[in-house]
């Protein structure tokens, strides 16, 4: 049997975006992807995020915000950067880890302005949802190593 793809998903707080994809690819596709989250920087794990991906079915409550660092000596088959600040400031990962840029709008930013906690929430949803669809076509959707 060939072992799971060890695939980090990359954003700048590691708050949102990364730990809803992380949260999709552990609960899809546990028996295909060994999945990481981090972050260029360390923002905390947005309750917004946590909230929407309940909705779904799926628990990341006890996921916390990790540093790039934390996780540099994993041997990643890829890197998946999912906001452009996380794309444009990736590291440099050793071997032959491939890095793809995958962005998706950043709830938090869109959600601030919105006339409803409700319309907040359907952004993060939204943002969930693609995420999810991302996740379930992978590891096919990825380029070749």
């Amino acid at each position: 049997m060939e072992s799971p793809l060890r695939i980090l998903f990359l954003c700048t707080g590691n708050s949102c975006r990364s730990q809803m994809a992380e949260g999709w690819a552990r609960h899809l596709k546990s028996g295909v992807i060994e999945a990481y989250s981090a972050g260029i920087e360390t923002h905390g794990l947005n309750p917004l995020a946590v909230k929407v991906m309940a909705e779904a079915g799926v628990d990341i409550s006890n996921h916390r915000s990790k540093h790039v660092k934390e996780v540099m000596d994993i041997p990643f088959d890829y890197v998946v950067t999912v906001c452009g600040h996380a794309n444009e400031n990736c590291p440099f990962f050793p071997g032959k880890t491939k890095v793809v840029h995958v962005g998706f709008d950043d709830p938090p930013a869109l959600a601030k302005d919105a006339a409803t906690e409700d319309d907040g929430l359907n952004v993060y949803r939204r943002v969930r949802d693609e995420i999810r669809q991302f996740v379930e076509s992978l590891p096919e959707s990825l380029p070749a190593k």
